[in-house]
């Protein structure tokens, strides 16, 4: 009879140790064993030292007044937040580069016509194209002929005065209108037209 009970307690705790660890558990333990899962883990988090680029729409000519309002929102709350782009072409989006979806959020939340951010990052190949677009249109050069493409002047048709690149401002005249009145753009707000070369030598 002693030999019968010293066996069953050398048994006994044999199936509470089997049982202590279910099979999700004992994953859970190779996984923190293993460095490869613990970087799967961190990348689920979204954490990452890229930006990222988050589309923002708003209403319909309305794209410059929710750029300055959300430059200024960043600024103000220092979030990280790296820049406002508006790409031509596309009407009642703009789209912000950020750290996370959480600064690109804030740097939206409240801001007059703006109707929030859509769920997917933007990648930056969709968009590439049209940044490129920009950078050509942004070579102005005084006595050039452009088409203001955004504002209250839109589809008008001018005649650029003064260039100040610091700004990124140009000083245009309008040429349908009976008495010339100068009057600043953004850079962007513009496109050449034409190029009278020898007015630009002038």
């Amino acid at each position: 009879m002693i030999k019968e009970v010293n066996e069953n307690k050398e048994k006994a705790p044999e199936p509470k140790i089997r049982g202590a660890m279910t099979e999700e558990e004992v994953k859970e333990a190779e996984q923190l064993e293993d460095p490869a899962a613990e970087e799967e883990v961190v990348a689920s988090e979204g954490v990452s030292p890229e930006s990222k680029i988050f589309a923002v729409r708003t209403t319909a000519n309305r794209e410059d007044q929710v750029m300055d309002f959300l430059g200024s929102n960043a600024e103000r709350k220092k979030l990280d937040v790296f820049s406002v782009i508006r790409p031509h072409g596309m009407r009642g989006y703009i789209f912000v580069e950020a750290a996370d979806r959480t600064s690109a959020e804030q740097a939206a939340y409240g801001i007059p016509y703006a109707r929030g951010l859509l769920p997917n990052i933007v990648d930056y190949k969709e968009i590439e194209h049209m940044l490129e677009q920009v950078k050509k249109e942004v070579n102005i050069q005084k006595n050039d002929i452009a088409e203001i493409i955004s504002g209250p002047f839109k589809r008008e048709k001018c005649k650029i005065t003064r260039v100040d690149k610091q700004k990124g401002e140009v000083v245009v005249e309008l040429l349908e209108a009976a008495v010339p009145i100068p009057i600043t753009v953004k850079m962007d707000s513009v496109k050449v037209i034409r190029r009278d070369e020898d007015d630009s030598e002038e």
